[in-house]
């Protein structure tokens, strides 16, 4: 959750006591109406979304890279709890999540009309064999060049490298690389303090260029799927799997999870914030203390169904748009990636919207493009990110319960 600016005079209280949502709300509503009333500046108000967008695509590697790193150098080995069933039950979520969105991304296609100009200056690769050997070329690359590039694919398997490798350093060293994470997440929470003023650009841009205000109608479908597909995850899928394992009636516990869990997340947009909630809610169920205590914070990191839903939504809108024909293989390894990418999710508001470009890399998209792609989720962020987040954050309670053979609601 986005930490508050320092109240030192009046317009700092102002920004603090307006919600950060409504903020981006806001910003949405101004690039709207001053594309009504002033369609022709093409210097100041545009210049708030380039810059927006500039500053993600210029931190975001090495967010990636950090963050991946530091996941893995803070395991810790030897704690017996419920573990491996729970972590079982996250990545079979994400899998199914990611090829459900991967289907209704297939059933109703979104485009980008934004994006259709660029399509003559894509090179996509000509089946999964060559996916294959790019992905092997991306991943070798320089770490630091790969960094100043924007090669996620080589950011993400230097940065498991890096971790592995960091499970074994010194506990100081291991601290220094989680502050530095925490730098790094943090200088990325205040660049997206920066989000309504970049989402007026943004919406300005779209709404003053070709196509119009008809622009805003493609956003409108992309959000009814990401949040279609999402709902039946929530409302279907979990509960299967749920199911499966436990064998009992799993609407009881979904239902608890997402009155109690789910709403919060909603409008808090953090899966980090929303820790408190879930485990008070474990407590409620009567989880045990041992099994809830690691794995609820552990979900907040690795189970992020929502996450991989929306990578793979919004790649999919993104070759839709550039007229990228793909195959079952190809779109099958994206969703592979959609799963890991979502893993090294951000706990921050937006966080899945900057792992979209690894997912694009696959099919030769550029980081140029794929940035942009970024940029228009940040638009639909208000309705897609608080769904994302309310989803990633209620599975983390069922499937904790379920792994412990709890599916009741909770007991009054």
């Amino acid at each position: 959750m986005l930490e508050p600016i320092s109240p030192r005079n009046p317009i700092a209280k102002l920004f603090n006591t307006v919600p950060f949502i409504l903020q981006v709300i806001i910003g949405l509503c101004l690039g709207i109406i001053l594309a009504f009333i002033y369609p022709n500046d093409t210097a100041v108000i545009p210049t708030f979304g380039t810059l927006f967008v500039s500053a993600l695509k210029a931190i975001a590697p090495l967010l990636v890279f950090v963050l991946v790193s530091a996941a893995i150098a803070r395991h810790n080995k030897g704690v017996k709890t419920n573990m491996k069933p729970i972590i079982a039950l996250y990545f079979i979520s994400m899998a199914l999540s990611s090829l459900l969105a991967l289907g209704m991304s297939y059933a109703f296609p979104s485009t980008f009309n934004e994006l259709a100009s660029a399509a003559n200056n894509v090179n996509p690769p000509q089946g999964v064999s060559e996916v294959l050997l790019n992905f092997v070329r991306q991943a070798v690359d320089n770490p630091v060049n790969a960094i100043l590039t924007g090669n996620y694919v080589a950011i993400l398997v230097w940065g498991i490298c890096f971790g592995l490798l960091f499970r074994v350093a010194h506990e100081q060293t291991k601290l220094v690389l989680e502050d530095l994470a925490q730098t790094v997440g943090g200088v990325v929470r205040i660049v997206i303090r920066f989000a309504p003023l970049g989402v007026m650009g943004l919406v300005y841009s779209s709404c003053t260029q070709a196509g119009g205000f008809s622009n805003l109608l493609n956003y409108v479908h992309v959000v009814a799927v990401l949040v279609a597909t999402m709902l039946l995850i929530a409302l279907v899928i979990n509960p299967i799997i749920v199911f499966a394992f436990t064998r009992q009636n799993p609407y009881p516990l979904v239902f608890a999870s997402l009155v109690n869990s789910a709403v919060t997340a909603f409008f808090t947009r953090s899966s980090a914030a929303n820790i408190p909630v879930n485990l008070e809610l474990c407590e409620k169920l009567g989880v045990p203390r041992e099994t809830y205590s690691i794995s609820i914070p552990l979900g907040c990191t690795i189970n992020m169904c929502g996450a991989a839903v929306t990578i793979v939504v919004m790649t999919m809108a993104a070759v839709n748009t550039l007229g990228i024909d793909t195959d079952f293989g190809s779109a099958f390894l994206m969703c592979v990636a959609a799963v890991l990418c979502a893993c090294g999710t951000s706990g921050i508001a937006g966080g899945s919207l900057m792992l979209i470009p690894l997912a694009c890399s696959i099919f030769g998209i550029g980081n140029d493009l794929a940035m942009q792609v970024v940029g228009i989720g940040f638009i639909i962020g208000v309705v897609q990110d608080s769904t994302e987040t309310a989803l990633n954050s209620s599975s983390d309670v069922v499937f904790t319960a379920a792994a412990c053979g709890i599916t009741h609601g909770v007991q009054k």
